[in-house]
């Protein structure tokens, strides 16, 4: 893929941290970045314009909330998902496999693939590695991901290692099905909380020769010097050249950590989701915008912002907002802690440019004070 590639261009001399550019057939984007999620074809409450204009560059879906609606072959009519949802920037569509594996009693694991049902409405429906790039295919991101197996969170080391040996059949597999030359498919790194598996499933899909790799099974419930522990022991392994994704991490502490860990790529549902409960992630520490001591507050929910929502808007009035359930008010707090992270992390970048990202993630974990990250 001659226009997909990393172009490394700085190390930061603290943490070994990268800043570097991701040159994508939708443009080009700067990292370490935190990627808003859109799984139903949108981040919720907010448009194209305004992920572009908070400085949004990568953007989410997911593979099978979107063949169940509105399906994949109408997406394919559209002309992919970049003019169906009017976003001309890299959109990445992950496999589809951790939802297929988060429904619990509802699906069954064989080799050939995962038998599940419809969480809409029961309907027998199956997703193996060949289904899965398919539906990719036809939705037609930038970046797509292999099908994997997603093993919860404690697990055996026996399971755990048959589990990593099926990712990595279904890697090949998926790597085999994948035809289309504009769009750059990641292997996913898998292993538990075990080193050597995590090593041995990095060095193979490393040998397989993807043009990326993502980190999975993490941010599932493990604590989280387990979670660091796990993306090292993949990193470790990883080539340099290529970009590294870790997958499903949006506080603070997993994003900047990460980033020491020499991450490049990061996503996750959390602000938004936090946004709709009143919950705002701002540099002086989270704010429940819905407490009584709001009602009369008439300065900006975070003075160090500079987004649409801080400039123009009191806490007072969010609060208000808030109360009446007025959609506009969950509009503004979720352009608020999107632009937080998109930002957060633009000075992580010119941290690490500056050669002092360990003292920059100090600073921002102490300013915002509380140890959960969100």
């Amino acid at each position: 893929m001659k226009d997909f590639y990393l172009e490394v261009k700085h190390i930061d001399k603290q943490t070994g941290a990268r800043y570097s550019v991701l040159h994508t057939p939708h443009g080009d984007v700067e990292l370490p970045a935190f990627m808003p999620v859109g799984t139903l074809a949108t981040v919720k409450g907010l448009s194209p314009e305004e992920l572009k204009e908070m400085g949004a560059g990568t953007i989410l879906s997911n593979t099978y909330h979107l063949s169940i609606r509105p399906g994949a072959d109408l997406v394919a009519k559209a002309g992919g998902l970049h003019k169906f949802m009017n976003y001309d920037r890299p959109i990445l569509t992950d496999s589809g496999g951790f939802q297929v594996f988060s429904l619990g009693e509802l699906r069954k694991i064989t080799e050939e693939g995962v038998h599940f049902k419809n969480h809409l409405n029961g309907d027998k429906l199956f997703f193996s590695p060949e289904v899965s790039i398919d539906i990719q295919e036809k939705l037609g991101a930038d970046i797509i991901m292999s099908f994997d197996e997603c093993m919860p969170y404690p697990v055996s080391y026996e399971y755990a290692k048959k589990s990593m040996e099926r990712t990595l059949r279904w890697a090949a597999r998926g790597k085999a099905a994948h035809k289309r030359e504009d769009q750059a498919l990641f292997g996913i790194v898998q292993g538990g909380e075990f080193t050597d598996l995590r090593e041995e499933c990095a060095k193979k899909l490393v040998e397989m020769d993807f043009p990326g790799y993502s980190i999975g099974g993490t941010s599932i419930g493990e604590p989280k010097d387990v979670c660091f522990k796990m993306v090292a022991d993949a990193v470790r392994y990883l080539p340099p050249e290529k970009p590294r994704y870790l997958m499903g991490v949006g506080s603070l502490d997993y994003l900047l950590e990460g980033t020491a860990l020499g991450v490049d790529m990061f996503d996750c549902v959390l602000p938004t989701r936090l946004a709709r409960h009143g919950a705002l992630m701002t540099h002086r520490g989270r704010v429940n915008i819905r407490d009584a001591k709001y009602k009369e507050d008439f300065s900006p929910l975070d003075p160090e912002c500079d987004c649409y929502c801080c400039k123009n808007y009191t806490k007072a009035y969010l609060r208000h907002l808030y109360v009446c359930d007025e959609i506009f008010g969950k509009r503004l707090l979720s352009i608020h802690n999107v632009r937080f992270l998109i930002s957060i992390m633009e000075g992580a970048r010119k941290a690490i440019q500056e050669d002092r990202f360990g003292d920059y993630k100090k600073e921002v974990l102490e300013a915002f004070g509380d140890k959960r990250g969100f």
